[in-house]
């Protein structure tokens, strides 16, 4: 971590990565507090909002992980414009590329306690492992191909990892499936993959599923593309944000009954579906903030989102409620409600990013 000038960049992106956090380090728990408290059925549903579906089918809970990756996509074009007006050339772009996503495929590692796991416990698969590979694979398409290639890369994927996941049984059975432990996803993770899977017969951040990932984050690419280019103007990058997003939300839905939406197997529907969602929150976010004048209310979840892998890797092994309840302990009582606790842990995080901000220091990554 080191402090650095400043770059330009979206706001909104910054904001909607934050956001985006919120929920894996205490939204979820504040929610799930406050429902209990109120009673409110509003809150309850939100709640309920607020776990991943078992199989196939979507809650937004599902959007989280993918929402990340997306957003990774779309700082890309920010990322290598800088560099190469730098100086820096391909060589550059693709050293930097392949840091970068070791780096996280060993942080992920890290966050999963892999190090130090007894043999045969430890799980190599992880969130920030998917990230930077899926980062990685974008990345390098970005940097060798052209713009009208890339898109060919992206449909390419996504098809052919359809293609796959219906037409070639798993080994060992008589015909397809996409039932969990018959996937041809869960053998390759099985036969591959060492250590533990957090699914018995797969892992969600597998091997395989990672294909369709690396379109994920080109989804990204392509969004930022279109944010930073200039020419149309703020209505029609506005216009096309939201165009481009239902487009992706109907494309994803009408796939669905014959790939169903997945995040397990992180199937071509689930990615489409994924984009659509979150096209239109970047499109939300980028109206919110981007484009009228420069306000003060979305600086909260700027600052979560500027230093988004330092609070992941916080959050596993730092438990922020319980420094709110022994800073708190003289003056409160120490049966506060479930929400005060959670609000409070929220709030020591928000205070340790706010002051890393405001020195410009980062986890750069």
């Amino acid at each position: 971590m080191s402090p650095s000038p400043r770059p330009e960049r979206l706001h909104s992106l910054d904001a909607l990565r934050g956001a985006d956090l919120f929920w894996i380090v205490g939204g979820h728990s504040l929610v799930a507090a406050l429902a209990a408290a109120t009673g409110w059925q509003s809150l309850a549903w939100i709640e309920a909002q607020c776990h991943h579906v078992a199989w196939h089918g979507f809650r937004f809970y599902d959007l989280i992980f993918p929402l990340f990756l997306f957003l990774a996509g779309v700082s890309m074009p920010l990322s290598f414009s800088g560099r190469l007006k730098r100086g820096q050339n391909r060589a550059d772009l693709r050293a930097h590329a392949l840091r970068r996503g070791t780096l996280l495929v060993f942080l992920g590692v890290v966050y999963n306690g892999a190090l130090w796991a007894d043999e045969g416990q430890a799980r190599y698969a992880s969130v920030l492992g998917r990230i930077g590979l899926g980062w990685l694979g974008a990345a390098l398409i970005v940097i060798h191909t052209s713009p009208r290639a890339q898109w060919r890369w992206f449909w390419g994927l996504l098809i052919g990892y359809g293609l796959l996941l219906v037409g070639i049984p798993a080994p060992g059975m008589d015909e397809v499936s996409l039932a969990q432990g018959e996937t041809l996803v869960g053998w390759v993770d099985r036969t591959l993959l060492p250590g533990r899977l957090h699914r018995s017969t797969s892992d969600p951040e597998g091997l395989l599923s990672t294909v369709p990932a690396v379109a994920t984050a080109l989804s990204g690419v392509f969004a930022g593309r279109w944010l930073t280019n200039r020419a149309p103007g703020p209505a029609l990058r506005l216009t096309g944000l939201v165009a481009a997003g239902l487009l992706a939300l109907a494309a994803g839905k009408l796939l669905d009954p014959y790939l169903p939406i997945n995040k397990n197997l992180w199937t071509s529907s689930f990615v489409l579906w994924c984009t659509g969602w979150s096209l239109l929150l970047l499109a939300l976010f980028h109206a919110l903030i981007d484009l009228p004048p420069a306000r003060r209310w979305y600086m909260p979840m700027v600052v979560f989102g500027a230093n988004s892998i330092l609070i992941y890797l916080l959050h596993r092994f730092v438990d922020f409620q319980g420094l709110f309840q022994n800073s708190v302990s003289w003056a409160l009582p120490s049966d506060m409600p479930a929400w005060v606790v959670a609000a409070g842990g929220l709030a020591v995080e928000g205070v340790l990013l706010a002051f890393l901000y405001e020195r410009q220091a980062f986890l750069r990554v």
